[in-house]
């Protein structure tokens, strides 16, 4: 299962954008109102949990500066990506996508499309305004 946020223009630079996303921290600034739970782990760890939804850990598994982080879950019973592709329009301007992707069976992938499609969604409407924010 591939599902894809839409992409987001943000006023800073691929760089400033991508450190922001480096930071695990900042990803509270991201999630959606329903959350109920956010905790950092560790330095490229963090747990979350949505309203009636398990916790989910995530874990910064790969980057490629300035251009692309990759979290992974961090054990748990599902396993999945979110890759954030940054894009440099220019100096001062960068695009941001999310991409969820899992193996799921099709009873599951069924029952979680929609709530994580609307997650990422939320993830990347969240995050011009939150870069700004903070960076």
């Amino acid at each position: 299962m591939k599902l894809e946020s839409p992409k987001v223009t943000v006023n800073k630079s691929a760089q400033d954008t991508f450190n922001f996303l480096s930071d695990v921290k900042n990803f509270e600034n991201l999630m959606p109102e329903n959350i109920s739970k956010f905790e950092v782990l560790d330095n490229d760890k963090f747990l979350f949990a949505l309203k009636g939804m398990p916790e989910i850990i995530l874990k910064k598994k790969e980057t490629t500066p300035p251009n692309q982080i990759v979290l992974g879950a961090a054990g748990g019973k599902i396993d999945f990506s979110l890759t954030g592709n940054i894009s440099e329009i220019d100096t001062t301007t960068s695009e941001v996508q999310l991409i969820f992707e899992g193996q799921f069976n099709a009873m599951m992938a069924m029952m979680i499309k929609g709530p994580i499609n609307k997650f990422i969604e939320t993830l990347a409407s969240n995050m011009p305004n939150a870069i700004n924010t903070v960076a």
